[in-house]
């Protein structure tokens, strides 16, 4: 026997209570024929007539008896399972790269402006575990860099272009300017120990790397960001990083934008299609009307990101 449907279950009960097939059918705001067809396929599945006609419309038969008591109990554990899942308040779990990075500025802003929002914010390591736990349940929404054509089961919204600063000490010559233009960082080396291989963001500056000949160093070990704006004010490196990271601050360390054309990192919201986490679309409506479009005038981005990001989707 195939496993039984509850909507068939559910039409058998109505009938029971409304004798008919037609308030059946109102009760559960189907057609007539729809019930009909429901309660032909549970009757196929039982092996059983259900019902005869009467005078007094549809009438049980000794099988139909035997089996009510036990789809009242169905019926009635699904409909406690749904008020359950339906009555219970969970935060919508959002996965970010670093919390110090633009995305979590992002989802504060969403949640500054959404009354009676849980967000519950955890770390990863970026694309390379966000789709297992996306695709698994334990988290709601990825921040991270995609490019290809996402798997059907993925949904891929862009979320922001931040652009890329230079980072020097104080004793630079590029430290009293406002702003860099990037051919002026042909031949520079700079140093990134964060770049961990095979990731997303470690390809976006290999492409950026060949883009304006400027040789990436991401030779670590990576002890944290202090080390890192510590390492950029003693004068011994220079690095980048996205405008809105929230860096320690260091009395020699300064942060410098680049343009002609300004390199922008990209930043997409991943979600599963069939997560109908009552906040997930709120989140997504924010973050849409927020986004910018890549300006080619004035940016750059790799090939690979160009299409996503051009139009507001």
């Amino acid at each position: 026997m195939s496993d039984l449907d509850l909507g068939t279950v559910r039409a058998f009960v109505a009938i029971t209570e409304d004798h008919y097939f037609s308030e059946a059918a109102a009760r559960l705001g189907i057609s007539q024929q729809a019930v009909s067809k429901r309660i032909a396929r549970l009757e196929s599945d039982l092996g059983v007539r259900l019902f005869f006609r009467s005078r007094n419309g549809a009438e049980l038969t000794a099988d139909g008896r035997a089996f009510l008591h036990h789809a009242r109990a169905l019926i009635g554990i699904a409909d406690q399972a749904l008020e359950v899942l339906r009555g219970r308040r969970r935060s919508l779990r959002v996965d970010v790269l670093d919390t110090r990075l633009s995305s979590v500025d992002l989802v504060r802003a969403f949640h500054q402006s959404a009354e009676g929002v849980d967000i519950e914010i955890t770390t990863s390591n970026g694309l390379r575990t966000a789709r297992d736990a996306i695709a698994h349940g334990s988290v709601d929404v990825a921040f991270a860099r995609f490019t290809g054509t996402p798997d059907e089961d993925l949904r891929c919204v862009p979320a922001y272009l931040e652009p890329v600063h230079l980072l020097v000490d104080r004793d630079h010559p590029f430290a009293g300017l406002p702003e860099v233009p990037i051919e002026r960082l042909s031949g520079t080396t700079v140093w990134m120990p964060g770049n961990a291989p095979g990731s997303e963001w470690a390809e976006f500056y290999r492409l950026l790397e060949a883009a304006f000949d400027i040789e990436i160093d991401a030779t670590g070990p990576d002890f944290g960001w202090e080390y890192f704006v510590e390492e950029i004010g003693s004068g011994r490196r220079v690095g980048f990083a996205g405008e809105g990271l929230r860096l320690p601050w260091h009395p020699r360390t300064v942060q410098i934008p680049i343009v002609g054309p300004a390199p922008v990192y990209p930043c997409s919201l991943l979600c599963h299609r069939q997560n109908h986490h009552a906040v997930l679309s709120r989140l997504i409506d924010f973050v849409t009307a927020e986004f910018r479009p890549f300006d080619p005038r004035h940016q750059w981005l790799p090939d690979a990101d160009r299409a996503a990001f051009t139009h507001p989707h």
